[in-house]
C-alpha cells in the first residue's frame, strides 16, 4: 500500500509503532481526562442537586407550616363564628321564652300589685307629675316631658336576663 520501498517500509515500522503507540498512550491519557472531568461534573451536579432539594424541602416545610397555621387561624375562626352563633341563637331563644313567661303574668292574680308598684316607681323616677299607662305588653310606661321610662314586662324580663351573673358569663352581656 505504501509507495516506498520493502527497505525503507521495513526501517519506518519501529517509527510507525512508536506513533501508534504515543498516540494510543495520548488516547489513554486524554479519554481518562474524559473520565475524570464526567466523575467530577457528576459529583458538581449530584452536589448542587442535592442543594436543591434541600431548598426546596425547606421551603416546602415553610410553606406546610404557614399553609396549616392559615388553616388552623381559619378553623378556629370558623369554630369560634359557630359558638358565638349558636349563643346568639340560645339567647334570643332564652329572651323569646322570658317574653313569652312574662306576658302570662298578665294573668296572674298578683298582676295588680305588680302594676301598682310599677306604677308608683315610675312617679317615684320621674316625679309626681309624670302620666303612666298600661304597655300593650304588661307592665306600665312613664312619661314626664322629654323622659320616658318602659317598665313593660318584655323590657323587665331583659332587663333582668341582663343582670344575672350567670347570662353575663355566658353571653358576655
Amino acid at each position: 500500500m505504501t509507495m516506498l520501498s520493502p527497505e525503507a517500509d521495513g526501517a519506518l515500522a519501529p517509527i510507525r509503532e512508536a506513533l501508534r503507540s504515543a498516540a494510543d498512550e495520548e488516547a489513554s491519557e486524554l479519554r481518562e481526562a474524559a473520565r475524570q472531568q464526567v466523575i467530577a461534573l457528576l459529583a458538581d451536579s449530584r452536589e448542587q442537586a442535592a442543594l436543591i432539594v434541600a431548598a426546596a424541602v425547606k421551603d416546602g416545610e415553610a410553606a406546610a407550616r404557614s399553609e396549616a397555621a392559615l388553616r388552623s387561624s381559619r378553623v378556629r375562626r370558623e369554630a369560634n363564628e359557630l359558638v358565638l352563633a349558636q349563643r346568639s341563637r340560645l339567647l334570643q331563644e332564652l329572651r323569646q321564652q322570658l317574653r313569652t313567661r312574662a306576658l302570662t303574668l298578665q294573668h296572674d292574680q298578683r298582676y295588680p300589685a305588680l302594676v301598682n308598684a310599677l306604677t308608683q316607681h315610675c312617679l317615684d323616677l320621674l316625679g309626681a307629675a309624670a302620666s303612666v299607662s298600661m304597655s300593650p305588653d304588661g307592665g306600665v310606661i312613664g312619661e314626664a316631658g322629654a323622659r320616658r321610662l318602659d317598665l313593660s314586662l318584655p323590657i323587665l324580663a331583659g332587663m333582668t336576663l341582663e343582670s344575672m351573673p350567670e347570662a353575663r358569663e355566658l353571653w358576655n352581656l
